[in-house]
């Protein structure tokens, strides 16, 4: 074939002609690397490829990496896990076999991708997420995601997401603000981990997390140097109290000092508050986490310390009335899973008290159908979405349509198990939600999250937004 048959059959001639006059419209300083860049865009971007790979998260536990190729260039992600999985969302697919990470492994997740997804996928347009999820959704069948797995799902699409903004040359946020006909991306207010228990630490404390939220913060900056410095304060409170021993850390990064009272806890993040001249500007949050030790339909808050488990059962209305107390004592403004994941009663009451942010995190599991079942019940007023309790980041854009139809508050949180995946850092931005969980400032794959929210306020320059004192509806 001569060089200019070669040039007719693919219209090359044409092509390049137009690349060359669209460098001189543009006065192209380098008219070379302008020609390159334009015909690269005049390319359909198209799937080419999907590897994944088993890595470890942050406790040491098997997890799914993907790197997704297309025509252009390679787009990696990884996906999160909890501590606990509930009946109603997606699920992890595991290995089972218990000679290796102890039953942990996720080489079947992995070889769903290799072998299912990928074949499914290849030749699509990555600009098309609710197309590829769908295409994963059908390939599945189940309601559940059992047969391929949800952790391999939401690894390869958010990879596609992430190769789709590189296409549209946007940037992560901007391309899901686009995926949910959002146009205003907001820095939302983090929900910081500051004291750990429940099942994130190995001390006394039956709640999960106490958290502090810099709603007085003028940007999200002010609002990590706010949270930051609070946490050092406390860090110095609790070696005072406690010893050294008493700032080991938990899953999130938060303290996890030996105590077992809320309130001792409580008192002490108020003291570092105090300390760090920030009265008045941060509020206070807990995440309860009561499933883990609701038995029947009682609660017991002693279920980790030694010789007192079972000894001093606490029923709904006696929660009720603590937590009424600890709104009126403390400048708490949410509270997320004060109740048993299936005590739809006991929340419901508390929610109809007005008296913070009630988030649904085991109550609700992500899941549409029982978002749908809390809005019309008014059960709580706030979701907390775990994307990987979803699967897709497309049903991920839906569950916050759904929640903020309802005008709920929504919060995107990491999982106990973290990668140094980004991804909820741009998809809070994205999606406005006003609130992101992201852990401690402290550990690595939490601070990933908040130091890419940095990266991203400061992209935004003069057009960035803090939800500040906004943060429940943006």
């Amino acid at each position: 074939m001569s060089v200019q048959e070669y040039l007719d059959k693919h219209l090359l001639s044409r092509k390049i002609e137009d690349a060359v006059n669209a460098a001189v419209r543009a006065k192209a300083s380098d008219p070379v690397l302008f020609i390159s860049n334009h015909m690269r865009k005049a390319v359909p971007p198209v799937i080419t490829k999907i590897k994944a790979r088993q890595i470890l998260d942050s406790r040491g536990i098997p997890t799914v990496e993907v790197d997704l190729y297309t025509n252009k260039g390679m787009y990696r992600a990884s996906v999160p896990s909890g501590a606990s999985a509930g009946m109603y969302e997606a699920v992890e697919l595991r290995d089972g076999d218990k000679g290796k990470y102890l039953g942990k492994g996720v080489l079947k997740a992995v070889n769903m991708i290799n072998e299912k997804i990928s074949e499914a996928l290849i030749g699509m347009d990555p600009l098309l997420q609710v197309q590829i999820d769908q295409a994963m959704m059908d390939l599945d069948k189940t309601e559940y995601k059992a047969e391929l797995g949800a952790n391999a799902m939401l690894a390869v699409s958010i990879a596609a997401c992430k190769a789709g903004a590189a296409e549209k040359e946007v940037p992560l946020y901007k391309h899901i603000a686009d995926l949910s006909g959002k146009s205003n991306p907001v820095l939302p207010v983090p929900a910081i981990t500051v004291i750990s228990g429940g099942k994130h630490a190995e001390n006394n404390l039956a709640v999960q997390e106490i958290m502090i939220l810099p709603v007085g913060a003028n940007s999200f900056q002010e609002a990590m140097q706010m949270g930051s410095e609070t946490y050092h304060h406390l860090k110095a409170i609790i070696m005072e109290k406690y010893g050294s021993v008493g700032y080991n850390v938990g899953d999130d990064g938060g303290f996890a000092p030996n105590i077992s009272s809320i309130t001792e806890c409580l008192d002490l993040v108020k003291e570092a508050i105090d300390r760090a001249g920030y009265n008045g500007r941060i509020k206070m949050a807990i995440d309860v986490g009561a499933t883990d030790f609701c038995i029947g339909k009682k609660y017991d808050l002693d279920f980790k310390t030694p010789g007192k488990s079972g000894q001093d059962f606490k029923t709904g209305e006696d929660m009720l009335e603590l937590y009424t107390k600890l709104c009126t004592e403390y400048p708490i403004v949410s509270i997320e899973q004060p109740f048993d994941k299936e005590d739809w009663e006991h929340t419901k009451l508390f929610s109809a008290l007005g008296l913070c942010q009630v988030v649904g995190d085991d109550l609700l599991m992500s899941n549409p159908k029982r978002i749908e079942r809390a809005v019309n019940e008014y059960t709580c007023n706030a979701l907390l979405l775990k994307v990987n309790q979803v699967g897709t980041v497309t049903e991920a854009i839906e569950v916050v349509k759904q929640a903020k139809d309802a005008q709920w508050g929504v919060i995107i949180s990491h999982r106990s198990g973290e990668t140094e995946e980004t991804f909820i850092a741009d998809l809070a931005v994205g999606l406005a939600t006003g609130q992101v969980k992201a852990g401690a400032p402290c550990r690595g794959e939490r601070l990933a999250k908040y130091n890419q929210l940095l990266r991203i306020e400061e992209e935004l320059g003069n057009h960035a937004i803090y939800a500040g004192e906004n943060w429940k509806c943006p």
